[in-house]
């Protein structure tokens, strides 16, 4: 990634993922379904191209913020998402636990 350029995170709602772009391609992303007001986060990942330049943390903080802006609270299934909640108690009155039943209703999700 060069100094110019651009790095934008979007919602792709008929994907049910966040991605975020540098110069318009891909670097990554981090996949979601939603459980009533419930934002579960379940996988991230950053391309190993773009690998080492704070992507990870730049598109989940932008994720969460757009969570919270929405009105709705999250639930870290995905391991990158709760170490970054565990560094980050900003979030923390918006992030609910992973429970057994969560995790029952993510897995007939995915299949």
């Amino acid at each position: 990634m060069s100094e110019t350029s651009t790095t934008t995170v979007e919602r792709a709602d008929d994907d049910s993922r966040y991605e975020i772009l540098v110069d318009g391609r891909r670097a990554g992303l981090t996949a979601y379904r939603d459980l009533g007001e419930q934002r579960v986060f379940f996988h991230t990942e950053i391309d190993e191209a773009f690998a080492g330049q704070g992507l990870g943390t730049r598109l989940v903080r932008q994720a969460l913020d757009d969570v919270r802006a929405s009105g709705m609270r999250i639930v870290p299934v995905c391991p990158y998402v709760a170490k970054f909640l565990k560094r980050h108690g900003e979030f923390a009155d918006i992030t609910d636990p992973v429970t057994p039943d969560v995790l029952r209703w993510l897995k007939s999700r995915l299949g």
